[in-house]
């Protein structure tokens, strides 16, 4: 089994999750789509050029992370179970994960386009829209979490996969002082096994971004 990622992404951190709450081995394969050599390398192999993608022993070539998750959580037997068997709960589970790519992850992205735009072209509105449809959703999920231990209840799910990454941007970050129940969320999640080695990497990840920014400003 291959996974197609890159560690700084979300969707990626979020795939890497659930491999580690399923204890599957896999083969990573970091892909960096920004470096055009590995781009177009990439293409080739996937043409929709999307992140994170796996490729499994028995044929499937899977891109979308919740699909991926999908995948792992019916094929895979050890671990966690990330989609809970009781149809109700799924449904739940399912519809969080789907609400908190929508209107966190998305979101999110946007927030950083837009602030990376106003260094050049100030769009003070749109950066008050995004940060308003923000808070209103954290306080939705601060909310949830106040009688749930994890985000749908006691077990650790596909949608805390989609969840605990986001919580890492600094936006969000500074919000959660704010936010109790989320707070708290966030504390239990950074001891979660699966989540600390995504951190690691995801850490390390940084500090070579970090330190290769001389050398692209030059």
């Amino acid at each position: 089994m291959e996974l197609y990622y890159f560690p700084l992404g979300r969707h990626s951190q979020k795939v890497l999750i659930a491999l580690y709450e399923k204890q599957v081995n896999f083969f990573p394969r970091v892909t960096d789509l920004r470096i055009p050599g590995v781009r177009e390398n990439y293409l080739t192999h996937y043409p929709h050029g999307k992140l994170p993608l796996l490729c499994a022993s028995d044929g499937h070539v899977l891109p979308e992370s919740s699909i991926i998750i999908d995948y792992l959580d019916n094929s895979v037997d050890s671990g966690t179970r990330l989609l809970p068997i009781n149809h109700n709960l799924e449904l739940q589970v399912r519809l969080f994960d789907r609400l908190i790519d929508n209107d966190l992850n998305l979101p999110l992205s946007q927030l950083d386009s837009e602030q990376e735009f106003a260094v050049h072209q100030p769009q003070p509105l749109q950066l008050r829209r995004i940060e308003r449809q923000l808070q209103e959703f954290l306080m939705e999920l601060d909310n949830q979490l106040a009688n749930h231990h994890w985000i749908c209840g006691d077990g650790f799910t596909l949608a805390d996969c989609a969840l605990l990454p986001c919580l890492r941007h600094p936006w969000v970050h500074q919000q959660l002082t704010e936010l109790t129940h989320l707070s708290r969320y966030q504390h239990q999640g950074n001891l979660r096994g699966s989540w600390s080695l995504v951190l690691e990497e995801l850490e390390l990840a940084e500090l070579e971004e970090e330190q290769s920014l001389p050398d692209r400003s030059g």
